[in-house]
């Protein structure tokens, strides 16, 4: 069974009100994160194919081909892991 704990390396900046979260994607599956996220989130922008700017649930992020995304807005630390959930399983 794959979890989040499978895709993500690393979780950085605090979770609380109108905070950026920067999450880091595991470098053996940021390529399998991004597509999963590609299909599942919302395209608003995208800057010379290496930066997407997206949405999902209301929740607007960009997502980087580097294998990082920033979350803005995130509550908590449990809307954090329900959205990636969604996302990425």
């Amino acid at each position: 069974m794959v979890s989040v704990e499978d895709y993500v390396a690393r979780i950085e900046g605090t979770c609380g009100e109108e905070k950026d979260v920067i999450v880091v994607f595991k470098y053996d599956k940021k390529d399998e994160a991004i597509a999963n996220i590609l299909k599942k989130a919302k395209l608003k922008n995208t800057i010379a194919g290496i930066i997407f700017e997206l949405t999902f649930q209301d929740i607007s992020f960009r997502l980087y081909t580097s294998g990082k995304a920033i979350f803005r807005s995130i509550k908590n630390k449990e809307e954090l892991n329900k959205l990636l959930a969604s996302l990425l399983l």
